[in-house]
């Protein structure tokens, strides 16, 4: 028998099959290694916290979501017409409250980091949103309630 067509102990007739089929299982997993890494988020370490307010998010009649400071019960603002993202994020956390049987109650609480990112945490779920990973265009949506207080609602209705 010749030696250079021998089997060495592998798959297939010839030894040139077997090669064939271990560079193909080779090639196989580095591309599924490969694919497997591809699109994979790393959590980023939360930066200090810069502030962090206390919110309620209550939904009126006529369709508008009023902001509401927990502690004075008064309205900081309101948010008018569509608010897609407002809304959406709003109805992303309180879905998770309504399956696990928590009620409209509990605050959330918007959080400002030193690195200028911004997250709305549900302290009742420990559900968070990092609300910079939508742009800062809908985040600016949220960072505005950080200097409205109740007053400055109370002054502008005058």
């Amino acid at each position: 028998m010749n030696q250079s067509i021998s089997n060495n102990n592998l798959p297939g007739q010839h030894g040139l099959t077997g090669w064939i089929f271990v560079g193909f299982l080779c090639s196989v997993l580095l591309v599924v290694g490969v694919l497997r890494n591809q699109g994979m988020i790393t959590p980023q370490d939360d930066a200090p916290v810069s502030w962090k307010r206390s919110l309620r998010f209550e939904d009126r009649p006529n369709g508008d979501v009023a902001v509401v400071d927990p502690d004075s019960q008064l309205e900081v603002t309101r948010f008018q017409g569509e608010q897609g993202f407002v809304r959406g994020t709003l109805r992303t956390l309180s879905r998770e409250r309504m399956r696990r049987g928590i009620g409209s109650g509990p605050a959330f609480e918007l959080i400002g980091h030193t690195d200028g990112r911004l997250t709305l945490l549900d302290p009742a779920t420990g559900a968070r949103i990092d609300l910079e990973s939508f742009g800062p265009t809908n985040m600016s949506a949220f960072a505005q309630l950080q200097t409205l207080t109740s007053s400055t609602q109370k002054a502008s209705q005058e």
